[in-house]
C-alpha cells in the first residue's frame, strides 16, 4: 500500500508523523494538492466511512492530509480520489492519547491499512514510533471488526456500537 501525504507544514516538524514517515521512505509528501496522486483520501468530512470494499478504489494508494486540527476544515480536502472517513478509533500518540478521532497522520494511514487487511503494512508504518504498537493494541478489536465488514454500512453499524459504549463510559 503506497502512502501519500499532502503536507501543509503547520505543525512542529520534529513532532510531525508524516515527516518521520518520509524520512524512513514510508510515505511521499507533497506541498501542492495538484501533485497528490489519485487514491483513497482519508477525509474526516467524507460522507461515507472507509471499508474493505474501498481497497481497490484507490489503486493501492492511500492519501492523507497532514495539518493541525484547527485547519482541518472541509475545504482543505480538495484532492482527487475516493474520499472516505475513518470510523471510531482512539489515538495512542502522546498528544491526544485516548481521545477518539484525534489521530496523527501515521495512525490514520495505519488504521486504513488494517481496515484493508494489510496489517503488516500498518505495523511497518507504526514501527518508527515508540507508541506505534500501542495504537494497534488500543484499537485491535474495532480494527479487526471493521476489516471484516463488507461495506461502509456495516462499518457504520460497528462504529455505532463503539460510540454508544463510549457514551456509557462517559468518554
Amino acid at each position: 500500500m503506497e502512502c501519500h501525504v499532502y503536507y501543509e507544514g503547520d505543525d512542529d516538524p520534529k513532532k510531525c508523523t508524516a515527516c518521520r514517515l518520509e524520512k524512513f521512505d514510508e510515505a511521499t509528501l507533497y506541498r501542492t494538492m495538484q501533485q497528490v496522486p489519485y487514491g483513497v483520501v482519508l477525509n474526516p468530512h467524507a460522507e461515507q466511512a472507509l471499508s474493505p470494499a474501498d481497497a481497490d478504489d484507490g489503486l493501492g494508494t492511500l492519501v492523507a492530509l497532514d495539518c493541525s486540527w484547527e485547519s482541518a476544515e472541509e475545504a482543505a480536502f480538495k484532492m482527487n480520489g475516493v474520499h472516505r472517513a475513518l470510523p471510531f478509533l482512539v489515538a495512542a500518540n502522546p498528544v491526544n492519547y485516548g481521545r477518539p478521532f484525534q489521530l496523527t497522520t501515521v495512525e490514520a494511514l495505519a488504521a486504513a491499512c488494517c481496515i484493508f487487511d494489510d496489517w503488516d503494512r500498518a505495523e511497518e508504518l507504526l514501527s518508527h514510533f515508540r507508541w506505534g504498537e500501542t495504537f494497534l493494541t488500543l484499537n485491535e478489536e474495532p480494527l479487526r471488526r471493521y476489516s471484516e465488514c463488507a461495506d461502509s454500512t456495516e462499518v457504520v453499524a460497528v462504529q455505532e456500537e463503539y460510540l454508544a459504549a463510549s457514551e456509557d463510559d462517559g468518554t
